[in-house]
């Protein structure tokens, strides 16, 4: 069952970063990620109607809820798709996965969960290669503006892994968790239209409509309830095991369809955060791996 979660989120958030590729330029990055949140949180309430499980939720709730919709749902993403206007999708993808590093230092600052020598070893050496990645080494790298961004919305993201554990701890099952926080995404991304005075309405282009249904579908509702159903069973570290992999296929794609042009720098920039990645995850022998593995699929 974990296997099939893992394979799941990997898979469509590995190809969900080309989809974004689509729409950017087409509509300001607030209108699309409005009617991505909007479709997927129709789709989601419809489906826990239909099947009796949609619940009420206590008011103070959503005194969590909403900052968990702002940071998962809405502003994160802005900032993501706002900075592949500067960077190809597959890098995105790549600065993404220190998502790692953050949820690891936020399950430190808010939960007092203190992180193994090894999970900063690899944090550090992910540093490292998002400073080679930007040029900062002194070669050749990519716009650091761009990964700025890329930046900000993966720390808001692992915000928002933080703020659903303590949704959760308020006794708020994960479809609900999701289906209100998406809302309050709607929410707060609607407000920051109008203050802007930006339109609300979409583009009819077939590939932004196609890559839209895309995102808001599978790249939402499927891929969010897998990720922080991980979460929730393993801890927001360990689920972020999904980040290692995912920003291989973003990249591959990357390479195929966007004609993405390589440099030494970000060669070992992405090689160096690919890296800190699996140091974070590798302070368990593969037997206990298995045997971790093992325990928690008997109790889902």
């Amino acid at each position: 069952m974990l296997g099939l979660l893992f394979l799941c989120v990997v898979v469509i958030w590995g190809t969900t970063w080309f989809a974004i590729h689509v729409q950017v330029g087409v509509t300001v990055p607030g209108t699309a990620i409005f009617w991505r949140f909007l479709i997927a949180s129709a789709a989601m309430g419809a489906w826990l109607f239909l099947s009796g499980r949609l619940r009420p939720v206590a008011w103070r709730t959503h005194l969590w809820l909403a900052p968990m919709g702002a940071c998962m749902f809405s502003c994160n993403f802005l900032a993501i798709y706002a900075s592949e206007t500067y960077l190809a999708s597959g890098t995105v993808s790549v600065i993404f996965s220190v998502a790692t590093l953050f949820n690891t230092l936020n399950q430190w600052l808010f939960f007092r969960l203190r992180p193994s020598a090894r999970s900063l070893a690899g944090g550090c050496i992910a540093i490292g290669g998002v400073a080679c990645l930007t040029g900062l080494g002194g070669v050749g790298g990519i716009s650091q503006t761009g990964a700025a961004l890329a930046l900000t919305g993966t720390f808001l993201f692992s915000c928002g892994n933080i703020l659903s554990r303590r949704v959760a701890m308020a006794g708020v099952d994960l479809p609900n968790t999701v289906f209100r926080g998406m809302l309050w995404g709607c929410a707060v991304l609607g407000l920051f239209q109008v203050i802007r005075g930006e339109s609300l309405a979409g583009s009819t282009d077939p590939a932004w409509i196609a890559a839209l249904l895309y995102l808001a579908l599978p790249g939402s509702v499927v891929a969010f309830l897998a990720y922080l159903h991980l979460v929730h069973r393993i801890g927001a570290d360990r689920a972020a095991y999904t980040t290692i992999l995912s920003p291989v296929v973003a990249l591959l794609i990357s390479i195929l369809f966007e004609g993405t042009q390589w440099t030494s720098g970000m060669t070992l920039g992405v090689g160096l955060v690919l890296l800190g990645n699996l140091v974070t995850f590798a302070r368990m022998n593969p037997e206990s791996f298995r045997s971790f593995l093992h325990k928690r699929t008997k109790k889902l």
